[in-house]
């Protein structure tokens, strides 16, 4: 088994020292290891994790739900059902703000398009 230390934990997820504790405080991380000086130990599966959270975090998922998925995680394979749904649920919010995106981000192109085709516009600064 590998075994990271937080800072090692921190650079390969992407989350900070300080977000590592608070997952761990409120349970999406659960059973860390610990040295037997008390330093926090990161498995590969732990990682696993925080790379589920990294993709559930950056795609909007409340942490409540995060953590309602990690506790039906943690209760074995009679969940997997609700667990997907869970996370059908999201997918569809994720769609959504795509779509929302999408059309924001088609606006500012033509508004970029209506200032390029000004008289006086190019490559001069300002």
């Amino acid at each position: 088994m590998t075994g990271y230390a937080p800072a090692e934990a921190a650079r390969r997820s992407g989350f900070s020292l300080d977000t590592l504790r608070y997952y761990e405080k409120i349970g999406l991380l659960a059973d860390v290891s610990r040295t037997s000086g008390g330093q926090r130990i990161f498995t590969d599966d732990d990682l696993g994790w925080l790379v589920l959270f990294r993709c559930l975090r950056d795609t909007g998922m409340p942490i409540a739900q995060m953590c309602r998925y990690a506790q039906l995680a943690r209760e074995g394979e009679h969940t997997a059902d609700e667990r997907r749904e869970l996370l059908k649920r999201h997918a569809v919010r994720v769609e959504e703000q795509m779509r929302l995106l999408q059309r924001q981000y088609d606006h500012l192109r033509e508004k970029i398009r209506f200032y390029e085709q000004l008289p006086g516009s190019g490559s001069e600064s300002g």
